[in-house]
């Protein structure tokens, strides 16, 4: 294997038209359900405003106290539709993958919890000011009030989880730590629940408001009931999922070999990824996100880890029998989501699993395929040998980039590589009308994908897959 230096002429490569209408339609169904996103949050407003919200504004107390109550409906709105992001339903894992659901549950974590605190302290004056008394007065008697003590520990469970989300801090946590204390944020808004249904008559019975606040809190808390714990369980039952053989890859790296019954109606794609539980005394309480690194059978399945911490590493140590659950798969780093005819792929470290199977999923004809694949040094070229060893690889170039990046300068690319002039456009030639697959660690990642959008490639044709947190 070996390294283009030069740029080849780039061939004029027409796209399936199947592709290109599915990729389309997908797109429409993302923009639809971010416009649906917003909508909710305009129909919390609108409906505060149709029953009569603004006629109780006659004074700045009352202004305040009714900015207070608007806020207060939009940050909670956003509340649950994040939890409606985290639920891991089927059609939004379809539309755009998990990854991009829990980016955007992400970004509306701060806006929320801003909302909210605004909320609280707009009230809090304006029923001050309508009282005649001071801010702090106002506040032990607010929280004297019905439902209130609950709500002002909502709040606090609130400011708990998006302070703990917060990329400086998050980091200082294991996963199992943050993820607990993530946990708490379907407890802050149930908490909070008495208090919205209660306090004054935003939510009288017999509106539709309370109807549409209700049927809100049905659906973000059922499709969490659902799809994060009975589907999971079920499954997990149903396909009596068990470690077959634990394999050594590599220092650090094993492959787990499973076994169960009727695996191939988990429908799997190649390039999906599965959360996955082990249930011994050493890992029953972690839960981790590992692509497969081979297309499910019938009776077999495999994923490949690499020891990242503690609950990974013991992943190397546990004992053929063990029980598996499993919840996925999901994610769409999957051939099925490509909009071209030609596939370019770039794979660096571990993140040779889902590529490895995304390519043994795929239907791809000779000349469609070109795939680099990167590492340090020979002790990181996991399960490269497969690669070639591939079907779908037939008559398609791979090659490999080995060795350390340069001292100094922001590169995906071997220093040896460099030097000899080597550019993302001389090793895929044919990148403008192809989809670029990328996976490895996020900011060598993040690099790759500079580089080919600096080369001119849409966002549309390109495929993360993540493994961070």
């Amino acid at each position: 294997m070996s390294l283009r230096t030069a740029p080849s002429p780039v061939a004029r490569v027409v796209a399936d038209p199947g592709r290109r209408i599915r990729s389309r339609r997908r797109l429409r169904a993302a923009d639809l359900m971010v416009a649906l996103c917003w909508s909710s949050v305009a129909m919390a407003v609108a409906l505060y405003l149709a029953y009569g919200g603004l006629a109780q504004v006659t004074d700045l107390a009352s202004g305040l106290t009714a900015a207070g109550i608007v806020t207060g409906l939009v940050g909670t709105d956003l509340i649950l539709v994040m939890l409606v992001l985290a639920a891991r339903l089927p059609v939004i894992d379809r539309i755009v993958g998990q990854d991009t659901a829990m980016a955007f549950h992400r970004r509306l974590g701060k806006p929320a919890l801003y909302l909210i605190l605004a909320h609280g302290l707009l009230l809090t004056i304006g029923y001050a000011l309508a009282d005649g008394s001071n801010v702090v007065t106002e506040t032990i008697a607010l929280f004297q009030g019905p439902d209130m003590a609950l709500a002002y520990l909502g709040l606090g469970l609130l400011v708990a989880v998006v302070v703990s989300s917060v990329v400086a801090v998050r980091r200082r946590f294991p996963y199992e730590v943050w993820h607990a204390i993530h946990l708490l944020s379907y407890a802050a808004v149930l908490v909070a629940l008495p208090h919205q249904l209660s306090a004054g008559a935003v939510l009288a019975e017999g509106t539709l408001q309370r109807v549409y606040w209700i049927a809100l809190y049905v659906l973000a808390f059922g499709s969490i009931a659902v799809f994060r714990f009975l589907v999971p369980i079920v499954r997990s039952a149903r396909h009596d999922i068990r470690v077959a053989a634990v394999e050594p890859i590599a220092p650090g790296v094993v492959s787990l070999h499973l076994t169960g019954h009727q695996l191939d109606r988990l429908q799997t794609q190649g390039g999906q990824y599965a959360i996955w539980r082990f249930w011994t005394g050493a890992t029953w309480w972690h839960a981790h996100p590992i692509s497969f690194s081979a297309v499910p059978t019938d009776r077999s399945a495999r994923i490949t880890v690499r020891s990242l911490g503690r609950g990974s590493d013991a992943l190397g140590r546990v004992r053929p029998g063990t029980r598996v659950s499993i919840e996925g798969p999901y994610g769409i780093f999957t051939d099925e989501h490509r909009s071209t005819s030609k596939v370019s792929v770039v794979a660096a470290g571990i993140g040779i699993t889902p590529v490895r199977s995304m390519l043994e999923h795929a239907a791809l004809r000779p000349g469609e395929a070109t795939v680099l694949l990167r590492a340090t040094d020979a002790t990181q070229s996991y399960l490269w040998n497969e690669i070639g060893a591939l079907p779908s690889m037939r008559g398609n170039p791979i090659f490999s980039m080995m060795g350390a990046r340069p001292r100094g300068l922001a590169t995906w690319m071997s220093a040896e590589a460099l030097s000899r002039g080597v550019t993302i456009t001389s090793v895929f030639p044919d990148l403008l009308q192809s989809d670029l697959y990328v996976c490895g660690p996020q900011s060598w990642a993040d690099l790759v994908i500079r580089d080919a959008r600096a080369a001119g490639l849409p966002d549309s044709q390109i495929h993360v897959e993540r493994f961070d947190w």
